[in-house]
């Protein structure tokens, strides 16, 4: 395994961006988990919405006093062609994995666990399906948590049914949403926590509009055009496609317009890059369209620059566990056009500061209201601000995890001591 640097960023570093009494429980949470050592595995360590959250959370953490790490599972480019079709199925894909795909996922996995055997820590923290049954080569695990951060709604139940036995194995579970919850599991096992986005990072830092504009036009889109933009990696389930679909009938009515799709590839992704490929294919000859992605060099403070100049944010996502992007947007003054699925439907309050949609032809209207109505989008753009800023910001995700390693942290000492 690969061990993340990071430093420290302590509670106070937050201070006049949250509530001062959410700062102080940080605090008082962190002081009683002192030294507590808890150690995060996913499986990768940039690209997608996990890497984003822990780059933000395990500074945090040790700022509160514990004795935070991240790992990150060696790269493997077949084991992750597997645990991307995991990923599909669980979003409710049909089909099954093979018995040679689940050798090589446990297979890998059991070598995962034999490394974390050396890691001395009080605490794993598991994050989505790619490690999950570490938890059954690894008898010195516990107490640990397993967090699922994808969409669950609707699964595949062949691969749920074969992942349950390693969920149940965890002390605690985490989902986003209760919408997510695998059945059978005891309840007492059960949290829930939403993702967060960081304030402090440059892709959410403020950023004056005329300069956003100057950063983007060097990336392609004319300045003086609307444009409408989705951040997303380029996968299915985020619908490019009907994202172009919706802009096209928007075109019909407001001549100029533009599109971007801003996307990250990462090394756990390998459909991304056939993804792209097709949504470039299906939008080749139009030159007011723009599929951008770090090879552009485009990175976080570029998506800033994107996500402010826009005339219109979308995330028409067909699955999503949470959709940082749209928290992110918000966080800017930005409604947001959003699919009515998954953790999309706990940041929007739909006609209040965004729209939720389930269709292209109403992404397509809803699109259209936001250009004609500037007044509408400032004050939904308002609202959306302090919806971030009172549910969606990282210390209030690092509180709900203070409460919960407070109940496994307890145990995990009691253990070391009676050992």
């Amino acid at each position: 395994m690969e061990r993340v640097e990071l430093g420290t960023v302590g509670p106070a570093a937050y201070r006049g961006i949250v509530a001062d009494a959410l700062l102080d429980e940080i605090g008082q949470l962190g002081h009683h988990l002192s030294g507590l050592r808890v150690a995060n595995l996913n499986s990768t360590p940039s690209g997608g919405g996990v890497a984003e959250i822990l780059k933000s959370f395990v500074p945090l953490l040790r700022g509160a006093g514990l004795a935070a790490e991240w790992y990150v599972l060696e790269p493997d480019r077949q084991f992750f062609d597997v645990t991307k079709k995991i990923h599909n199925l669980l979003q409710g894909a049909p089909g099954d994995l093979t018995p040679a795909e689940k050798d090589v996922y446990l297979r890998h996995n059991e070598l995962t666990a034999r490394q974390m055997a050396a890691i001395g820590t009080d605490v794993w923290v598991i994050h989505d399906p790619q490690p999950l049954p570490v938890v059954a080569y690894y008898p010195g695990i516990h107490p640990a948590v397993w967090r699922c951060h994808i969409d669950t709604s609707t699964p595949n139940l062949a691969v749920q049914s074969f992942l349950l036995p390693f969920v149940r194995a965890y002390d605690e579970v985490i989902f986003s949403i209760p919408d997510f919850a695998f059945p059978g599991l005891d309840p007492s096992k059960l949290s829930f926590i939403t993702p967060a986005i960081d304030a402090l990072v440059a892709k959410n830092a403020p950023l004056d509009r005329a300069y956003a504009r100057r950063v983007v036009q060097k990336l392609g889109p004319a300045p003086d055009r609307p444009l409408v933009t989705q951040v997303s990696r380029f996968d299915p389930w985020k619908d490019p496609i009907g994202v172009v679909e919706a802009y096209r009938l928007v075109r019909q009515n407001v001549p100029g317009l533009q599109l971007a799709l801003v996307g990250v590839t990462a090394r756990d992704d390998p459909e991304s890059v056939r993804v792209f490929a097709e949504v470039q294919e299906y939008v080749a000859g139009d030159p007011d369209v723009y599929l951008l992605t770090e090879r552009n060099q485009v990175f976080g403070f570029e998506v800033n620059a994107f996500q402010t100049a826009s005339e219109v944010i979308v995330q028409k996502s067909l699955r999503e566990g949470f959709g940082l992007t749209v928290s992110e947007a918000m966080w800017k003054g930005q409604p947001v056009v959003g699919g009515r699925v998954g953790g999309i439907r706990v940041q929007i309050e739909d006609g209040q500061n965004g729209f939720l949609v389930s269709s292209v032809p109403e992404c397509a209207n809803r699109i259209g209201l936001l250009l004609s109505d500037r007044a509408l989008h400032d004050e939904m753009g308002r609202r959306a601000r302090e919806r971030v800023r009172a549910r969606f910001l990282m210390p209030t995700v690092v509180a709900s995890y203070l409460r919960l390693l407070g109940r496994v942290g307890r145990a995990a000492r009691a253990s070391s001591r009676q050992g």
